[in-house]
Formats: structure tokens, sequence, C-alpha cells
């Protein structure tokens, strides 16, 4: 590679991407100095406004360019459920895939003492005084079949009862389409532990 520092810079920053490594990022790099100068520069320009701007709702910690999201400022959302995720992403996919219309909170990550996040980094004290104002009745917890998440919805779910609101917890077993023979032991495990009568 050349000794141009500006390029190893670039090559840097852009390792900073997941999955990104050493050869991705020189490709990324070369391709937009080769090819695509103009568009390098307006995602210079998007990611510069995007990093000063997008900050985070007052409500419910997804990101957001104004003090409220577009999902909270809307009046004619469900206010008496609320569904907690661990990232914006599982907000998105919920909202893609489903036809939920209540409220959200995005705790931003999940339990985990080694990776140093505890309640305060999961803003939930924020959301213990949201459930305490009396207007949540159901609290969705939708947090990932991961050890760290089953701990936090656990957790979370001492926090509803507190509140004086019920929760409840995603289903996890068997996919839709799934043959029992290809499912792993531990989803089949607790598809079967989770079993509901059939109406």
């Amino acid at each position: 590679m050349s000794g141009s520092s500006l390029l190893a810079e670039l090559i840097e920053a852009l390792r900073c991407l997941p999955g990104v490594g050493g050869k991705s990022a020189q490709r990324m790099a070369f391709h937009l100095l080769e090819r695509e100068r103009e568009r390098g520069l307006r995602l210079a320009s998007a990611l510069e406004q995007a990093m000063q701007r997008i900050g985070r709702c007052n409500q419910c910690r997804n990101f957001s360019e104004h003090p409220l999201c577009s999902l909270c400022a809307n009046t004619s959302r469900d206010r008496q459920v609320l569904c907690v995720v661990e990232s914006p992403t599982d907000l998105a996919a919920i909202e893609q895939a489903t036809g939920f219309r209540g409220q959200y909170f995005v705790l931003m990550g999940r339990l985990s003492p080694l990776d140093g996040l505890g309640p305060e980094e999961l803003g939930l004290a924020q959301l213990a005084q949201r459930l305490g104002e009396g207007e949540i009745e159901e609290m969705i917890i939708a947090t990932n079949p991961t050890v760290e998440g089953e701990a936090t919805a656990h957790y979370l779910a001492q926090l509803a009862r507190a509140g004086g609101v019920r929760p409840t917890r995603l289903a996890h077993g068997v996919p839709l389409g799934g043959e029992l023979e290809y499912v792993d032991r531990s989803t089949l495990a607790h598809a079967f532990g989770g079993r509901q009568a059939l109406d």
C-alpha cells in the first residue's frame, strides 16, 4: 500500500463498522476513491450530520433527531401496552413484521456485568418511573433468547410487577415452517416446556 496517511486513516476509520476487517476496509476505501467520489462525499456529509444531530428519544430511548421520536409522538398508538426491546434494530423488526400499535422502550443493550452493562446503562430507572405512572397495563418483554437476554427478561418482569404492570414475554420455540428433526435441542426443549393449550 502507498504511504498516504489520509488513505491509511480512511481505511482505519472504515474498520469501525461491524464485520469490516482490514481487507474489506481497504476494498471499500479504494472503491470510493476510484469510482464513487461524489457518493463518498455524500456519505461523509450524512455521517457527520447523523453523528451531530441524532440523539435518543426522551421517552423510549430510540434514535431520534427530536426530543420525541415519531412513534412516541404518534397519539394514535396504544399507550397501555409497552414493548421493551434490546436495540433499535429489534424495534424496527417488530414494526415491520407485526401489527403492534403500542409504545416501546429501547434498552440499548442487555444486562451484562462482564461488559459493564447494568441497570443504569439500560435506563431501567427511567423505565420504572414510566411503569409507575399508571398508564401502562401490559409490558411485553422482547429481549433475545440468550443467557443475558433471559436474565434481563427476569429483571424486567420483576420491575413490571413492582410497578403494578402485567409482564408478558415473547414466545420462543419452533419456527413457522420448521421441521422438528432440524430444530436444535435447546430450542425444542424451550418450545416443549412452553407449550400452550389449543382452544
